[in-house]
């Protein structure tokens, strides 16, 4: 495969992307068959879309309690039926199932017009083996090393900035930092005049809500309000990005730089080549929305927690402090302990390919599965004392499989998972080894487009220790 280059008119490109891709079917399978599904409810299907976009966490908490461990939604476009199930063991069949038929592409396709066709998200079968194959390089253990360093670097310029005995949204200082992060090591831009203008078009691209998300059903919709301003702002990142990969594969010193952009440029298989510029491009949003808001939210929510509890606190502060591996370690828990409390993505799904028997249920072609995460984290069953912040959960242990799924599983699980887990351990050790924190104010999650973030923004005061 040879570097395709777009041309200038990333504008034509994007708009045949928001179009071809929002109105295509999610599965493209046709209509499926509802009989023999879990139960649920009878509402219109809009009805129950709007539940599930809007209103997640009750609604997952109301049909578990109402159906039982599994039940049926139906989702629009045409009520297409998404099955819930909620037992370890029932994650664990769709975790190791067939990728030839549990497609997590297809069900992912609402990001489409965002993330691109070649997404990693979005692709299957051998598309989707092929492209992970080429991240991975970018994302193995000698890769993180190099990358640690560069996010604690970020990290305490971030920090440099606070003031003793403010009151902030910790949300917003996290989303602050792990856009660094994503534009500095992950695309490798540090000109100051670039980071300008790329950083109101990655946080527009990430604050969408989810009826936008909705809207991209509706091409007409694209010519209105926040459809129109949301293509508009994607015209504008396309065309930055695609002008930093043009310019990046000029460079005469590619080997040397350690940025994901860099090493995915240097990445190439024997069959098919290297990534081309427009694959760069959808991996590149990929890591973008799927690696900066998550991270910070999941970063916002250990903060507000550890604000909490001054015991927490406490041990936190003296793992930030000893600064070994040890310290880091206990940092990633009280991380994980956060993405368990508070799920930043509410579950993991696969459109099945053929009729396949999943929790004991016989589910047809084109129907959508898979397990809640809001449901598994907070199930007392998987989790004792499961409302707790707890971080001793993962010290030196992990829960029982299948019942802390915050990056999915199976083949599909997430690429970036341990930069995120690095990321966030390293951030914490910056902030805790100089400040203290203590929480403003109650909170609770709300939907903002896939993911759920603190309603109030996770409100901390911190002192300087």
């Amino acid at each position: 495969m040879t570097a395709v280059t777009p041309s200038e008119d990333t504008a034509a490109l994007t708009a045949e992307r928001f179009r071809t891709m929002s109105v295509t079917q999610p599965d493209g399978l046709g209509p499926v068959s509802t009989e023999g599904l879990p139960p649920g409810p009878r509402w219109p299907a809009w009805v129950q879309t709007l539940a599930l976009l809007r209103f997640r966490h009750r609604f997952h908490h109301y049909l578990q309690n109402t159906y039982g461990d599994a039940f049926t939604i139906r989702l629009l476009p045409g009520g297409r039926p998404l099955v819930m199930l909620t037992r370890p063991e029932d994650a664990r069949e769709i975790f190791a199932g067939d990728p030839e038929v549990f497609y997590a592409g297809k069900a992912n396709g609402i990001l489409g017009p965002i993330m691109g066709e070649h997404s990693l998200l979005l692709q299957d079968s051998g598309q989707h083996k092929r492209a992970r194959k080429l991240l991975m390089p970018a994302f193995n253990g000698a890769a993180l090393r190099e990358y640690a360093d560069l996010v604690a670097d970020v990290a305490r310029a971030e920090v440099d900035t606070w003031t003793d005995g403010e009151s902030f949204r910790s949300l917003d200082r996290m989303n602050r930092l792990t856009l660094e992060v994503i534009l500095q090591v992950v695309f490798g831009v540090t000109d100051e005049e670039r980071l300008a203008a790329l950083r109101p078009r990655v946080n527009a691209t990430v604050d969408i809500s989810p009826l936008v998300l909705l809207g991209w059903g509706e091409p007409r919709l694209q010519r209105f309000g926040p459809w129109k301003r949301t293509v508009d702002n994607q015209v504008e990142l396309d065309r930055l990005m695609y002008a930093e990969i043009r310019e990046r594969r000029q460079v005469s010193d590619l080997a040397e730089r350690g940025d994901v952009l860099s090493r995915l440029m240097m990445v190439g298989d024997e069959g098919e080549g290297a990534l081309d510029d427009t694959e760069l491009r959808d991996q590149l949003v990929t890591l973008l929305l799927a690696g900066h808001e998550t991270t910070a939210t999941a970063l916002a929510w250990a903060l507000y927690e550890l604000g909490r509890d001054a015991e927490q606190l406490r041990r936190a502060q003296a793992a930030a402090d000893a600064g070994d591996a040890d310290g880091l370690a206990y940092l990633e828990a009280v991380l994980k302990e956060s993405m368990r409390l508070h799920p930043v993505i509410p579950m993991v799904v696969r459109t099945l390919m053929k009729p396949t028997t999943v929790g004991g249920w016989h589910l047809p072609t084109g129907a959508t599965v898979g397990p809640s995460i809001i449901l598994a984290h907070a199930k007392t069953s998987n989790h004792d004392r499961a409302e707790r912040f707890d971080p001793d959960r993962f010290v030196g242990q992990n829960p029982a499989a299948n019942t802390w799924i915050p990056f999915g599983g199976g083949v599909r699980r997430c690429i970036g998972a341990g930069f995120a887990q690095m990321e966030g351990a390293v951030v914490l050790r910056e902030v805790l080894s100089r400040y203290s924190v203590a929480s403003t104010g109650d909170d609770v999650p709300k939907v903002r487009n896939i993911t759920s973030v603190p309603r109030e923004g996770a409100g901390i005061r911190i002192t300087r220790r």
